[in-house]
C-alpha cells in the first residue's frame, strides 16, 4: 500500500469533507506500458473522490485474456504506485471487475474509460458493476493508445516528432495498424495526441519551492517513461528531507541528435505529461537547453544536479553539459539499480512483435463485433 503524498489536482484529502465518510474509488487494468493517458483516467478518477485505489492484474491473467504483457507485475506495480493520483494498489485484481472486488476494498463504484474491455470471450468486464449502478465513466484521452506507442517503435519513422511533417509511411502505418479487414475501430486505431494548456495544468502540481527545500534538477529525453526512470527519480527524491524535483525534457530533435534512430519515441508534449503525473517530480522545464547553464542554475536556484548511470553524450560543440555544475561541485551521479532503458524496452516489444499484431488483430475483431451488436440493437428500438 502506497499513500498518496503529492496529489496534485485531486478531490479532498482522504479524510473527506467534515462529517463524511470518505468516497473510495476503484480503478483496475492491465497498466502494460503505462503512459499519460492511463495517469490522466487514474487522474480523472481520483478527482470523483477521496481515496483512489488501483487494481493491477497478474501476468497470467492478462496472457489468458489479452496476450503476454511487455512489463512483469512487479514492474507494473511500481509504476501504478509511482503516479501521484494513487493512494494505493491492489496486487493481482482479477480481470473481471466484481462487486465482491469493489467491496472487498470498501469501495463507493469503479472508474474506466469510455473504451470497450473484453474477457477472451468477448464479455464486457464491467457488466455486473454497471447493472448495479456502481460503475462510473472518464474520458478517454485522445491520440495515445499503448497500440499507437508499439506502432512508432515497430515503424522506426519520425512522424511523431513534433514540428515534422506527418510522413507517407506513418500514415500507411495509421491505416493498417489498428484495423482489422473489417474497418477501424474506435479504440484502438491510431490518432495525434493535441496538448493544451488546460492538460498541462491539471497535471502539474502547482507548487512552488518552500523556504528550506532542497532544489534538485535532473535532465533528460525521459522518454517512454518507464520503471527505470521511477527508480532514478526515487533514488534522487531520497537525497533530501525536502526534495523539490525538477526535471528538464529535452526537445525532440536534440533528443535525436543524441539519441538517433526514431528516437524520441513520445514527443515533447507528451513526455511532459508523463513526468508531471510522476509523485517524484514538482516541476518540469519543458524544452530544457542541453548544456545545463549558469543561467539555469540560477533561475531555479538549484542545489544539486543528478544524473543516472547511463552515458552523458557530448554538446554539439563537444563540451560536457554538466560543466558548470560540476565547476561548482553540484553535480552527483545516482545509481538506481536499475538496467532498464528505453532501448531494452523496444527491444522486448519488437522481439513480441508477431504477438503484438496477432493481438491487435484480434482486439479490432472483438471491439468490432461488439459495435456490430450494438448498432443491432439500436435498429431494434
Amino acid at each position: 500500500m502506497l499513500r498518496n503524498g503529492a496529489a496534485g489536482g485531486g478531490g479532498p484529502a482522504a479524510g473527506g469533507a467534515a462529517g463524511h465518510r470518505p468516497v473510495r474509488v476503484w480503478c483496475d487494468g492491465c497498466y502494460d506500458m503505462v503512459h499519460y493517458g492511463h495517469s490522466n483516467q487514474l487522474r480523472q478518477a481520483r478527482a470523483m473522490g477521496d481515496y483512489l485505489i488501483v487494481g493491477v492484474h497478474t501476468d497470467e491473467e492478462i496472457a489468458k485474456h489479452k496476450g503476454p504483457p511487455v512489463f512483469t507485475q512487479e514492474e507494473r506495480y511500481k509504476m501504478v504506485q509511482a503516479i501521484k493520483w494513487v493512494d494505493e494498489i491492489a496486487p493481482g485484481a482479477p480481470y473481471v471487475t466484481t462487486l465482491e472486488t469493489l467491496d472487498k476494498y470498501n469501495c463507493d463504484f469503479c472508474v474506466h474509460g469510455d473504451d470497450i474491455t473484453l474477457t477472451i470471450d468477448g464479455k464486457d468486464t464491467y457488466e455486473e458493476v454497471k447493472t448495479a449502478g456502481r460503475y462510473r465513466e472518464c474520458k478517454r484521452t485522445q491520440g495515445v493508445s499503448t497500440t499507437d506507442l508499439v506502432g512508432r517503435m515497430l515503424l522506426m519513422t519520425k512522424a511523431h516528432h513534433s514540428n515534422i511533417d506527418e510522413d507517407l509511411d506513418y500514415r500507411k502505418h495509421t491505416d493498417n495498424f489498428g484495423k482489422g479487414p473489417k474497418g477501424h475501430s474506435p479504440w484502438t486505431g491510431v490518432s495525434q495526441f493535441l496538448q493544451t494548456s488546460q492538460k498541462i495544468i491539471q497535471f502539474a502540481s502547482g507548487k512552488e519551492p518552500q523556504p528550506g527545500d532542497t532544489i534538485i534538477y535532473v535532465a533528460g529525453a525521459f522518454d517512454l517513461f518507464h520503471i527505470g526512470h521511477v527508480d532514478f527519480l526515487e533514488k534522487v527524491h531520497q537525497l533530501s528531507e525536502r526534495p523539490y524535483i525538477i526535471a528538464g525534457l529535452h526537445f525532440d530533435q536534440e533528443v535525436n541528435r543524441y539519441k538517433g534512430k526514431n528516437y524520441p519515441i513520445m514527443n515533447i508534449h507528451e513526455r511532459t505529461l508523463s513526468v508531471l503525473a510522476c509523485r517524484y517530480v514538482s516541476e518540469v522545464v519543458i524544452g530544457a537547453p542541453y548544456a545545463v547553464t549558469a543561467d539555469l542554475l540560477d533561475h531555479f536556484r538549484v542545489t544539486l544536479v543528478c544524473h543516472g548511470m547511463t552515458e552523458v553524450v557530448s554538446d554539439k560543440d563537444g563540451s560536457d553539459p554538466y560543466e558548470e555544475p560540476k565547476r561548482r561541485g553540484i553535480f552527483q551521479l545516482v545509481d538506481s539499480g536499475s538496467n532498464l532503458t528505453t532501448d531494452l524496452i523496444v527491444q522486448r516489444i519488437i522481439k513480441n512483435r508477431l504477438e503484438f499484431e496477432a493481438r491487435n488483430q484480434k482486439k479490432e475483431a472483438k471491439e468490432l463485433a461488439v459495435l456490430e451488436a450494438m448498432k443491432k440493437l439500436e435498429e431494434k428500438h
